[in-house]
C-alpha cells in the first residue's frame, strides 16, 4: 500500500510494500552479503564506500553467526569512517540529525531531543551517544537484533509524532542522493524549525524529471514579500517566480542555481518559457505586492 497519494513525486514510492532486510538462522553467504550492504548504505547515508571504509573482521562475525545486526550497526557508527564522513566535518546538530536518520530512520521530533544527545556527547563522549540510539527501547521495538535500519519516518506508526514525517523529507533527498552531496551541504536541516517549535512544509526530493529538484531556502529562512522597485511596472500587479535548478550562462552546466524573478503580469508566461529553456524548476508562483 502506498504511503501517500504523492508517493511518486515525493520520491517515498521506493519504500512502499518494501520488507526490511533481516539476517536469518542458517542464511545463505548471498543473504549475508546483501545484509551487509544494506547496512553499509544505510548507515552511510547512501555515500560512496571504498575497500578501505569497510569492517572485514566484522563481516565475518556477522557472516559467521557471533554478531548481530545491531552491534554490526554500533561497530560502523562507531568506526573512523562514520566520523569522517559525519562527526568531524559537521557543526553537532547536523552530526545529531544524522545519527537519528542512520541508526532509528526518522528525523528528531523537538529540540529536546536533540538537546538530550548534545548533553550525553559532551557529558560521556560520542560512544555513549550512539549506545543511547542502539539501546533504546525504540530500536529494540523497531529493529531488534537481525533487522537492518531502515527509514521508518515515511509511514505512520505507533507512538510516532506527525511533526517526524514532513521532517524525514528534509533529511532525505531522494533514492540517488547521499548525505554528503546534498545542496544544503554541512548546514543543519531542522535547527530552525526545532528551535521555534514549528514544522514547515514537505518539499519534493532531489531527482530527475519535473517533480523533482533540489532547492536550497534562504540563509535567512525568509522571502522578500515586496519587490524592489515596484514603480517601474507602472503599478501593474507583479508576481514572484521562486526557481530552483537553473543553469545560468555565467556557469558550467554541471552547476545549478536558486533564483527568484518578480515579473508584471503581461510577462508572466514568456519569462516562465524563458525558465523552461534553460531547465529550471518553478518552485512557487506568489503575488509580490
Amino acid at each position: 500500500m502506498a504511503i501517500t497519494t504523492a508517493a511518486s513525486r515525493l520520491g517515498s514510492a521506493a519504500f512502499d510494500d518494501v520488507a526490511p532486510q533481516e539476517l536469518r538462522p542458517n542464511s545463505t553467504d548471498m543473504e549475508s552479503q546483501a545484509v551487509i550492504n544494506a547496512i553499509y548504505r544505510h548507515v552511510l547515508g547512501n555515500s560512496h564506500i571504498m575497500a578501505n571504509d569497510r569492517l572485514p573482521a566484522f563481516e565475518s562475525l556477522l557472516n559467521n553467526g557471533q554478531l548481530s545486526v545491531r552491534n554490526f550497526v554500533r561497530a560502523l557508527a562507531k568506526s573512523e569512517t562514520y566520523k569522517k564522513k559525519f562527526l568531524y566535518p559537521h557543526f553537532h546538530t547536523r552530526v545529531i540529525e544524522l545519527n537519528f536518520k542512520h541508526l532509528l530512520g526518522r528525523a528528531p521530533y523537538d529540540e529536546a531531543e536533540v538537546i538530550e544527545h548534545l548533553d550525553r556527547y559532551q557529558n560521556d563522549g560520542y560512544e555513549a551517544d550512539i549506545d543511547s540510539y542502539l539501546d533504546s527501547a525504540e530500536y529494540d521495538a523497531s529493529f531488534g537484533d537481525f533487522t537492518v535500519p531502515y527509514y521508518r519516518g515515511f509511514k505512520t506508526q505507533t507512538g510516532q509524532k506527525m511533526s517526524g514525517f514532513p521532517r524525514i523529507f528534509k533529511l532525505y533527498r531522494g533514492y540517488a542522493s547521499s548525505d554528503l552531496s546534498q545542496i544544503s551541504g554541512k548546514t543543519s536541516r531542522l535547527a530552525a524549525e526545532l528551535g521555534s517549535g514549528r514544522t514547515t512544509a514537505v518539499v519534493s526530493q532531489s531527482g530527475p524529471g519535473a517533480a523533482g529538484f533540489a532547492y536550497k531556502a534562504s540563509p535567512q529562512g525568509v522571502t522578500p514579500q515586496r519587490p524592489f522597485a515596484p514603480a517601474m511596472y507602472d503599478g501593474a500587479r507583479l508576481y514572484r517566480i521562486e526557481v530552483a535548478g537553473m543553469s545560468l550562462p555565467r556557469y558550467p552546466r554541471v552547476r545549478r542555481s536558486n533564483t527568484e524573478f518578480i515579473v508584471p503580469y503581461n510577462q508572466l508566461n514568456k519569462t516562465l518559457q524563458r525558465i523552461n529553456k534553460m531547465g529550471g524548476k518553478v518552485a512557487s508562483i506568489t503575488a509580490a505586492k
